[in-house]
């Protein structure tokens, strides 16, 4: 007997969310305003656009509240391009200025965070590799089939005269690189696809894979010609980049912990406030539209 399965609406979660009260400080935020703020915000489904825009509007209104509680004032900047910032954008950025401070780190800090994670901070391994590509197109069967066995004799014959790599690849292959004998120079990790980049882990300098490499592209015939191995890079080259991870990642706790102080002092119904992970930014800019 068949069964009829029902497609999922991917809109029913966004309306079920469009039904609950988003509110900061008793006050509720529109949810035709929560629709405009969508567009800001990219996610795999509408109703995660939903939510991101909701939050950064209830992270707005927070803010605000804080400002307007603590009687700041502030005069809008201009960005150099003749815009300047709204009034209540220049009140967050009071706000944010004056009440969040996180911690700066030191080198020892920096180089305690190296030391402990020596493995983040190696060149990529690289590969020297040849191919041989015999192409094919994913829905086309009988073209793969031929190939594939292409692909085999090729390999069987390689088998007897490894030398030959060059004068085949120059002869049979439909990549460019053909006309280097099938030389694809240095590539590392994430170059190419998974299945290219899983056969050349298994292989030993100088060897040639057993199998045709199969790949969206057709079959490969692949030899590895040589694995440079990463290098441990010196502080002295990372620790610009780990000063400036470290800020950012003190500044992102020291913001949600913020946030998480207002939510208390004002409270927030129908959304969940911003995790240091969410915290890109402390809030979302508008665009800055006036003109001096």
């Amino acid at each position: 007997m068949a069964t009829v399965f029902q497609a999922r609406d991917p809109h029913a979660a966004l309306r079920a969310a469009q039904k609950a009260t988003v509110a900061v400080a008793g006050v509720a935020i529109p949810p035709a305003r929560i629709m405009r703020e969508m567009q800001h915000h990219w996610a795999d489904t509408p109703h995660e656009a939903w939510q991101a825009a909701a939050r950064a509007l209830a992270v707005r209104e927070l803010l605000l509240a804080e400002a307007r509680r603590l009687g700041l004032k502030a005069e809008p900047r201009d960005d150099g391009e003749g815009r300047i910032e709204t009034d209540e954008e220049a009140l967050i950025r009071a706000v944010a200025e004056s009440q969040i401070v996180a911690p700066e780190p030191d080198e020892a800090s920096c180089r305690r965070y190296y030391e402990r994670n020596l493995h983040r901070f190696r060149s990529a391994e690289l590969c020297e590799a040849s191919h041989i590509l015999l192409p094919a197109r994913p829905d086309d069967a009988p073209a793969r089939a031929l190939q594939r066995e292409k692909a085999e004799a090729l390999i069987a014959r390689l088998a007897e005269e490894p030398s030959d790599f060059s004068r085949l690849a120059e002869v049979h292959s439909a990549c460019p690189s053909r006309t280097s004998g099938g030389c694809l120079g240095q590539i590392k990790r994430g170059d190419t696809v998974p299945e290219f980049e899983a056969a050349l882990a298994a292989l030993r300098p100088g060897e040639i894979a057993r199998q045709p490499v199969e790949t969206r592209f057709g079959f490969h015939v692949v030899r590895l010609d040589r694995r440079i191995a990463g290098r441990q890079l010196p502080f002295e080259l990372v620790g610009a980049r780990i000063a400036a991870y470290l800020a950012e990642r003190a500044r992102r706790l020291a913001t949600a912990q913020f946030l998480a102080v207002l939510g208390e002092r004002f409270g927030v119904e129908g959304i969940d406030l911003p995790r240091p992970a969410d915290l890109g930014a402390m809030y979302r800019p508008h665009p800055m539209s006036r003109t001096p």
